[in-house]
């Protein structure tokens, strides 16, 4: 027996194709917390594969200064990012509290250098609110929202976008 509800004539029951960057920050609910400097961000729990110690990249040749290098994880190259160098914050200081985010961002295995890891925080959609439009390092199309818990503001970063981004120097058709 089909329980199923019949569409009627002239109803449409096709879906938006593409869903937009608001949609897709309120399908979010749990955001990893970090820190960079002063400031607090948060990413998609989801592209987080691992936390782990910070430890000397091996340097590799021309490549931009917040690409600090590769470790093999695993047998797995891994290149390394400092984001507070990315977002030309003040000069990174490596010390216990430092981590490495390992991150599953399409095919890809990334790892970046943040000052450290608070916590894994739900945000209900009344928690985000816009991004005010303003002259920044980060690029607004790599930011999707502010969320706020309590007196905290997080920074919520679209990471894929961000790292797959043409600036970030990094292979693109491997990433994706």
């Amino acid at each position: 027996m089909n329980l199923s509800p019949v569409p009627q004539s002239g109803a449409s029951t096709a879906q938006p194709a593409v869903a937009s960057a608001a949609d897709t920050v309120k399908d979010i609910r749990e955001f990893l917390a970090f820190k960079l400097g002063s400031e607090e961000y948060g990413m998609d729990i989801l592209r987080v594969q691992e936390i782990r110690s910070y430890e000397a990249p091996t340097r590799m040749a021309h490549t931009p200064a917040f690409i600090k290098g590769v470790i093999n994880l695993r047998g797995v190259i891994v290149p390394i990012i400092d984001l507070r160098l990315k977002f030309n914050l003040e000069q990174a200081t490596y010390d216990s509290f430092t981590v490495v985010i390992v991150l599953n961002i399409g095919r890809q295995v990334v790892g970046i250098v943040v000052d450290g890891v608070s916590d894994v925080i739900t945000l209900a959609p009344e928690q985000l609110h816009p991004v005010p439009e303003f002259q920044s390092t980060i690029d607004g199309d790599h930011i999707m929202a502010i969320g706020s818990v309590e007196n905290r503001m997080l920074i919520l970063l679209d990471i894929e976008k961000l790292m797959t981004s043409p600036d970030m120097g990094l292979a693109g058709g491997s990433i994706q």
